[in-house]
């Protein structure tokens, strides 16, 4: 009970601190001295330089030539600091599509809609590789980081597909962008070399020796070797995804099939 009790309440924090006070109530708290933004903006300098891991309250105090008991004054701790961290490093949405039945005829569709929309969030987490680890799990999101799930699920209305096949769908393409990146900062430190030209690296010696039990991946390996292909597994993943639901969107349009 207490954990469940400490836990809603660090999530009205987190709120208040993303969202603002609820309309009606005057703003409370310190004078202004230190800014929300501020704060946010030095705990991002820390982990785009360090890693999450070195973010601390008492880190960011001192970034701030300030003491952790006055930063407690506009933060309560660390979730609500890593919270608005990732509003901060969250590029603004800003739309490609406008919702309704007419996004299709715009900007090239649905498809180059969440195409652009995957493309921009691996940007995203490449400039900020903590972000990786900072948006898992049940948390309270800003306004940023829901305009980038509305802008997705705009891009597929009019598509004739449910809400819940929408939602799949951009959990789906998250899915894999965060997978990719995840890959590639893994492979971060060895000399530049992406994840499949490290792979490649690390299994050269025992295909040599062993490749003859492997005589597909052999094969594989040589052809990334000789086209050049490696390291285009966001591309690829992406355009098959796109794929599946564009015959899903066409089914949706003819007709066929049910809606969850």
């Amino acid at each position: 009970m207490d954990e469940q009790r400490d836990a809603g309440a660090g999530a009205s924090a987190a709120v208040r601190l993303l969202w603002g006070p609820p309309p009606g109530k005057p703003a409370r708290g310190p004078k202004r001295g230190l800014t929300l933004e501020g704060i946010a903006l030095a705990g991002v300098g820390i982990a785009d330089a360090e890693g999450l891991g070195a973010v601390s309250m008492q880190r960011v105090a001192g970034e701030l030539a300030v003491t952790k008991m006055a930063l407690y004054r506009y933060v309560p701790g660390k979730a609500e600091l890593v919270a608005l961290m990732v509003e901060a490093a969250m590029p603004v949405p800003v739309p490609d599509l406008v919702p309704g039945p007419a996004a299709a005829e715009l900007a090239g569709g649905w498809r180059e809609g969440l195409a652009v929309w995957a493309r921009e969030l691996y940007e995203g987490f490449r400039r900020h590789p903590w972000l990786l680890e900072a948006t898992v799990g049940a948390r309270v999101m800003g306004p940023r980081e829901l305009g980038w799930m509305e802008r997705a699920l705009a891009a597929l209305d009019g598509c004739g597909l449910s809400g819940a096949e929408a939602m799949d769908a951009v959990v789906l393409v998250a899915g894999h962008v965060r997978g990719i990146a995840e890959q590639e900062r893994a492979a971060a430190g060895s000399a530049g070399a992406g994840p499949d030209a490290q792979l490649a690296a690390m299994l050269g010696e025992v295909m040599r020796v062993h490749g003859e039990r492997f005589p597909a991946l052999g094969a594989a390996l040589a052809s990334v070797a000789e086209h050049g292909g490696q390291d285009q597994a966001l591309e690829f993943g992406l355009e098959r995804i796109l794929d599946g639901l564009g015959l899903l969107v066409s089914r949706r349009a003819g007709g066929g099939g049910g809606r969850r």
